[in-house]
Protein backbone atom coordinates (compact mmCIF):
# COMPACT_ATOMS: atom_id res chain seq x y z
CA UNK A 1 0.00 0.00 0.00
CA UNK A 2 1.39 3.63 -1.05
CA UNK A 3 -0.53 5.59 0.58
CA UNK A 4 -2.29 6.22 4.08
CA UNK A 5 -5.24 7.74 5.49
CA UNK A 6 -6.52 7.48 9.01
CA UNK A 7 -10.17 6.80 8.07
CA UNK A 8 -11.18 6.94 4.20
CA UNK A 9 -10.37 5.16 1.17
CA UNK A 10 -9.06 1.97 3.32
CA UNK A 11 -11.53 -0.66 1.72
CA UNK A 12 -10.05 -2.90 -0.32
CA UNK A 13 -10.50 -2.82 -3.77
CA UNK A 14 -13.11 -4.93 -5.05
CA UNK A 15 -12.94 -4.47 -9.00
CA UNK A 16 -10.37 -5.94 -11.13
CA UNK A 17 -9.66 -2.28 -12.01
CA UNK A 18 -9.57 -0.88 -8.97
CA UNK A 19 -6.71 -3.72 -8.34
CA UNK A 20 -4.81 -2.92 -11.46
CA UNK A 21 -4.96 1.34 -10.46
CA UNK A 22 -3.73 0.16 -7.24
CA UNK A 23 -0.74 -2.08 -8.54
CA UNK A 24 -0.20 0.80 -10.82
CA UNK A 25 0.54 3.24 -8.40
CA UNK A 26 2.77 0.68 -6.45
CA UNK A 27 4.70 0.55 -10.40
CA UNK A 28 6.15 4.02 -9.48
CA UNK A 29 7.98 3.17 -6.40
CA UNK A 30 11.35 2.06 -6.44
CA UNK A 31 10.51 -1.53 -5.10
CA UNK A 32 8.78 -2.42 -8.20
CA UNK A 33 11.42 -1.20 -10.35
CA UNK A 34 14.43 -2.78 -8.51
CA UNK A 35 12.98 -5.70 -6.86
CA UNK A 36 9.59 -6.82 -8.35
CA UNK A 37 9.29 -5.70 -11.74
CA UNK A 38 8.49 -9.27 -12.51
CA UNK A 39 5.32 -9.17 -10.28
CA UNK A 40 2.57 -10.51 -11.19
CA UNK A 41 -1.12 -9.02 -9.67
CA UNK A 42 -1.87 -11.86 -7.66
CA UNK A 43 1.25 -11.49 -5.91
CA UNK A 44 0.91 -7.54 -6.04
CA UNK A 45 -2.71 -8.78 -3.66
CA UNK A 46 -0.70 -10.77 -1.44
CA UNK A 47 1.43 -8.27 -0.31
CA UNK A 48 -1.68 -5.48 -0.34
CA UNK A 49 -3.07 -7.90 2.30
CA UNK A 50 0.05 -8.08 4.17
CA UNK A 51 0.24 -4.37 4.92
CA UNK A 52 -3.83 -3.51 4.35
CA UNK A 53 -3.84 -6.43 7.34
CA UNK A 54 -0.95 -4.90 9.45
CA UNK A 55 -2.65 -1.37 9.33
CA UNK A 56 -5.83 -2.32 10.05
CA UNK A 57 -4.64 -4.43 13.53
CA UNK A 58 -2.79 -1.53 14.37
CA UNK A 59 -5.73 0.96 14.28
CA UNK A 60 -7.64 -1.99 16.21
CA UNK A 61 -4.89 -1.88 18.77
CA UNK A 62 -5.63 1.91 19.09
CA UNK A 63 -9.48 1.73 19.63
CA UNK A 64 -9.05 -1.31 22.17
CA UNK A 65 -6.91 1.25 24.18
CA UNK A 66 -8.99 4.24 23.44
CA UNK A 67 -12.21 3.37 23.79
CA UNK A 68 -12.01 1.44 26.97
CA UNK A 69 -10.00 4.58 28.44
CA UNK A 70 -12.74 6.43 27.52
CA UNK A 71 -15.21 4.15 29.27
CA UNK A 72 -13.45 4.02 32.31
CA UNK A 73 -12.57 7.19 32.70
CA UNK A 74 -16.22 8.64 32.07
CA UNK A 75 -17.32 6.03 35.20
CA UNK A 76 -14.63 7.25 37.28
CA UNK A 77 -13.13 3.89 37.95
CA UNK A 78 -9.13 5.56 37.34
CA UNK A 79 -7.43 7.05 40.24
CA UNK A 80 -5.14 9.99 39.76
CA UNK A 81 -1.97 8.24 38.72
CA UNK A 82 -3.45 5.80 36.43
CA UNK A 83 -5.51 8.79 34.38
CA UNK A 84 -2.05 9.75 33.65
CA UNK A 85 -0.62 6.41 33.02
CA UNK A 86 -3.70 5.58 30.67
CA UNK A 87 -3.48 9.24 28.73
CA UNK A 88 0.62 8.04 28.47
CA UNK A 89 -0.31 4.97 27.02
CA UNK A 90 -3.27 6.57 24.62
CA UNK A 91 -0.71 9.04 23.46
CA UNK A 92 1.86 6.39 22.62
CA UNK A 93 -0.48 4.18 20.88
CA UNK A 94 -1.28 7.32 18.51
CA UNK A 95 2.31 8.04 18.43
CA UNK A 96 3.09 4.48 17.30
CA UNK A 97 1.04 4.51 14.30
CA UNK A 98 2.47 7.85 12.75
CA UNK A 99 5.49 6.94 13.32
CA UNK A 100 4.65 3.18 11.58
CA UNK A 101 3.64 5.91 8.21
CA UNK A 102 7.04 7.66 8.73
CA UNK A 103 9.19 4.18 8.69
CA UNK A 104 7.07 3.41 5.57
CA UNK A 105 7.48 6.35 4.03
CA UNK A 106 11.59 5.53 3.88
CA UNK A 107 10.99 2.48 1.67
CA UNK A 108 9.12 4.40 -0.93
CA UNK A 109 11.46 7.06 -1.68
CA UNK A 110 13.47 7.56 -4.87
CA UNK A 111 17.36 7.17 -4.17
CA UNK A 112 19.44 8.58 -6.94
CA UNK A 113 22.15 6.23 -8.02
CA UNK A 114 20.98 3.55 -5.98
CA UNK A 115 20.76 0.48 -7.21
CA UNK A 116 20.15 -1.59 -3.80
CA UNK A 117 17.53 -3.26 -2.47
CA UNK A 118 14.84 -0.70 -1.78
CA UNK A 119 14.01 -1.13 2.19
CA UNK A 120 13.02 0.97 4.75
CA UNK A 121 15.16 2.71 6.99
CA UNK A 122 16.39 0.66 9.81
CA UNK A 123 16.33 4.32 12.08
CA UNK A 124 13.17 4.40 11.38
CA UNK A 125 12.29 0.69 11.73
CA UNK A 126 14.16 0.38 14.87
CA UNK A 127 12.40 3.58 16.11
CA UNK A 128 8.77 2.15 15.35
CA UNK A 129 9.55 -1.31 17.31
CA UNK A 130 11.30 0.20 20.20
CA UNK A 131 8.08 2.33 20.55
CA UNK A 132 5.97 -0.55 20.38
CA UNK A 133 8.14 -2.63 22.74
CA UNK A 134 7.73 0.49 25.44
CA UNK A 135 4.21 0.49 25.02
CA UNK A 136 3.61 -3.32 25.20
CA UNK A 137 6.28 -3.03 28.26
CA UNK A 138 4.34 -0.40 29.99
CA UNK A 139 1.16 -1.96 29.45
CA UNK A 140 2.01 -5.26 30.77
CA UNK A 141 3.55 -3.36 33.69
CA UNK A 142 0.06 -1.76 34.42
CA UNK A 143 -1.78 -5.20 33.74
CA UNK A 144 0.59 -6.55 36.37
CA UNK A 145 0.32 -3.66 38.96
CA UNK A 146 -3.27 -4.31 39.21
CA UNK A 147 -4.01 -7.98 38.63
CA UNK A 148 -0.84 -9.79 41.08
CA UNK A 149 -0.91 -8.81 44.88
CA UNK A 150 2.51 -7.13 45.66
CA UNK A 151 5.44 -10.01 47.19
CA UNK A 152 7.00 -9.27 50.74
CA UNK A 153 10.59 -10.09 50.14
CA UNK A 154 12.57 -9.07 52.84
CA UNK A 155 14.97 -6.23 51.86
CA UNK A 156 18.44 -7.66 52.47
CA UNK A 157 22.03 -6.51 50.74
CA UNK A 158 21.57 -9.79 48.92
CA UNK A 159 17.98 -9.10 47.76
CA UNK A 160 19.28 -5.19 46.97
CA UNK A 161 21.98 -6.51 44.50
CA UNK A 162 19.30 -9.10 42.90
CA UNK A 163 17.07 -6.44 42.38
CA UNK A 164 19.37 -4.25 40.48
CA UNK A 165 21.13 -7.14 38.20
CA UNK A 166 17.64 -7.91 37.15
CA UNK A 167 17.17 -4.73 36.18
CA UNK A 168 20.18 -4.08 34.55
CA UNK A 169 19.49 -7.82 32.59
CA UNK A 170 15.87 -6.45 31.45
CA UNK A 171 17.38 -3.44 29.92
CA UNK A 172 20.37 -5.75 27.96
CA UNK A 173 17.43 -8.07 26.76
CA UNK A 174 15.76 -4.77 25.83
CA UNK A 175 18.51 -3.60 23.86
CA UNK A 176 19.04 -6.80 22.02
CA UNK A 177 15.23 -6.81 21.00
CA UNK A 178 15.67 -3.69 19.47
CA UNK A 179 19.10 -4.46 18.15
CA UNK A 180 17.42 -6.92 15.75
CA UNK A 181 14.87 -4.24 14.28
CA UNK A 182 18.93 -2.89 12.94
CA UNK A 183 19.10 -6.81 11.68
CA UNK A 184 16.21 -7.17 10.11
CA UNK A 185 16.19 -3.65 8.33
CA UNK A 186 19.87 -4.35 6.79
CA UNK A 187 18.99 -8.15 6.17
CA UNK A 188 22.32 -8.31 8.23
CA UNK A 189 21.36 -11.98 8.94
CA UNK A 190 22.22 -13.32 5.62
CA UNK A 191 26.12 -11.91 5.70
CA UNK A 192 27.61 -14.05 8.32
CA UNK A 193 25.45 -17.97 8.31
CA UNK A 194 27.89 -20.07 10.78
CA UNK A 195 27.97 -20.27 14.27
CA UNK A 196 30.38 -19.26 16.92
CA UNK A 197 32.65 -17.85 14.33
CA UNK A 198 31.70 -15.49 11.74
CA UNK A 199 33.14 -17.18 8.53
CA UNK A 200 36.73 -18.37 9.09
CA UNK A 201 37.22 -15.71 11.82
CA UNK A 202 35.86 -14.55 15.40
CA UNK A 203 36.23 -11.08 14.06
CA UNK A 204 35.92 -10.34 10.18
CA UNK A 205 37.92 -8.41 8.48
CA UNK A 206 34.86 -6.09 7.38
CA UNK A 207 33.88 -5.55 10.86
CA UNK A 208 34.94 -1.75 10.59
CA UNK A 209 34.85 -0.97 6.81
CA UNK A 210 32.87 1.68 6.83
CA UNK A 211 34.05 5.49 7.70
CA UNK A 212 33.65 6.93 10.09
CA UNK A 213 33.82 4.18 12.17
CA UNK A 214 30.34 5.22 14.35
CA UNK A 215 28.69 4.73 11.04
CA UNK A 216 29.62 0.55 11.21
CA UNK A 217 27.39 -0.02 14.43
CA UNK A 218 23.97 1.37 12.84
CA UNK A 219 25.08 1.05 9.10
CA UNK A 220 27.43 -2.09 7.81
CA UNK A 221 25.50 -5.30 8.28
CA UNK A 222 28.64 -7.20 9.38
CA UNK A 223 28.82 -5.35 12.27
CA UNK A 224 25.08 -5.31 12.91
CA UNK A 225 25.02 -8.66 13.27
CA UNK A 226 28.48 -9.12 14.94
CA UNK A 227 26.49 -6.92 18.13
CA UNK A 228 23.57 -8.61 18.10
CA UNK A 229 25.33 -12.16 18.32
CA UNK A 230 27.26 -10.23 21.50
CA UNK A 231 24.01 -8.89 22.73
CA UNK A 232 22.45 -12.02 22.30
CA UNK A 233 25.48 -13.76 24.76
CA UNK A 234 25.75 -11.27 27.07
CA UNK A 235 21.87 -12.01 27.55
CA UNK A 236 21.95 -15.42 27.89
CA UNK A 237 24.74 -14.81 30.54
CA UNK A 238 23.31 -12.75 32.67
CA UNK A 239 20.02 -14.39 33.06
CA UNK A 240 22.31 -17.40 33.90
CA UNK A 241 24.12 -15.59 36.90
CA UNK A 242 20.99 -14.25 38.06
CA UNK A 243 19.44 -17.53 38.03
CA UNK A 244 22.19 -18.45 40.03
CA UNK A 245 22.66 -15.44 42.42
CA UNK A 246 18.20 -16.43 43.25
CA UNK A 247 19.13 -19.97 44.19
CA UNK A 248 20.85 -18.24 47.32
CA UNK A 249 17.58 -16.13 48.10
CA UNK A 250 14.19 -17.82 49.91
CA UNK A 251 11.77 -15.99 47.34
CA UNK A 252 7.71 -16.89 47.18
CA UNK A 253 7.15 -19.79 44.40
CA UNK A 254 5.60 -16.92 41.82
CA UNK A 255 8.92 -15.12 42.09
CA UNK A 256 10.56 -19.02 41.53
CA UNK A 257 8.32 -19.23 38.73
CA UNK A 258 9.37 -16.01 36.73
CA UNK A 259 13.13 -16.92 37.15
CA UNK A 260 12.99 -20.28 36.17
CA UNK A 261 10.61 -19.16 33.02
CA UNK A 262 12.88 -16.64 32.09
CA UNK A 263 16.36 -18.97 32.15
CA UNK A 264 14.60 -21.39 30.43
CA UNK A 265 13.35 -19.03 27.88
CA UNK A 266 16.17 -17.28 27.04
CA UNK A 267 17.96 -20.37 26.08
CA UNK A 268 15.21 -21.24 24.04
CA UNK A 269 15.39 -17.99 21.86
CA UNK A 270 19.57 -18.54 21.85
CA UNK A 271 18.88 -21.77 20.27
CA UNK A 272 16.00 -19.91 17.59
CA UNK A 273 18.24 -17.11 16.79
CA UNK A 274 21.34 -19.39 15.68
CA UNK A 275 18.97 -21.65 14.02
CA UNK A 276 17.91 -19.23 12.36
CA UNK A 277 20.95 -18.11 11.31
CA UNK A 278 22.47 -21.38 10.21
CA UNK A 279 19.21 -22.31 7.74
CA UNK A 280 19.90 -18.85 5.79
CA UNK A 281 16.90 -16.66 7.74
CA UNK A 282 13.80 -18.61 6.59
CA UNK A 283 10.84 -16.12 7.67
CA UNK A 284 8.65 -18.77 9.51
CA UNK A 285 11.59 -19.25 11.91
CA UNK A 286 12.80 -15.71 11.58
CA UNK A 287 8.93 -14.78 12.84
CA UNK A 288 9.26 -16.98 15.34
CA UNK A 289 12.60 -15.94 16.64
CA UNK A 290 11.12 -11.92 16.70
CA UNK A 291 8.20 -13.50 19.03
CA UNK A 292 10.98 -15.03 21.35
CA UNK A 293 11.92 -11.52 21.94
CA UNK A 294 8.38 -10.43 23.02
CA UNK A 295 8.20 -13.62 25.92
CA UNK A 296 11.86 -12.91 26.50
CA UNK A 297 11.33 -9.28 27.24
CA UNK A 298 8.08 -10.26 29.27
CA UNK A 299 9.11 -12.61 31.23
CA UNK A 300 12.04 -10.22 32.67
CA UNK A 301 9.11 -7.41 33.22
CA UNK A 302 7.14 -10.16 35.33
CA UNK A 303 10.89 -11.05 37.23
CA UNK A 304 11.37 -7.22 37.81
CA UNK A 305 8.00 -6.55 38.71
CA UNK A 306 8.43 -9.67 41.39
CA UNK A 307 11.25 -8.28 42.79
CA UNK A 308 10.48 -4.51 43.36
CA UNK A 309 10.31 -3.08 46.83
CA UNK A 310 7.36 -2.44 47.88
CA UNK A 311 6.96 1.44 49.70
CA UNK A 312 6.26 1.45 53.69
Amino acid sequence: MVDWHLIKEMKPPKTRGEWEAEFQKYQQFPEFKILNHDMTLNEFKFIWYMEYSHRMWGRAVGLAYVLPAIYFWRKGWFSRSLKLRVAGLCGLVCFQGLLGWYMVKSGLEEKEDSYDIPRVSQYRLAAHLGSALLLYCASLWTGLSLLLPPNQIPNTNRMMLLRRFARGTGGLVFVTALSGAFVAGLDAGLVYNSFPKMGERWLPDDLLAFSPALRNVFENPTTVQFNHRVLGIASVTAVTILYMLSRRIPMPRRTKIAISSLLAMVYMQAALGITTLLLYVPTPLAATHQSGSLVLLSLALWLIHELRRIPK
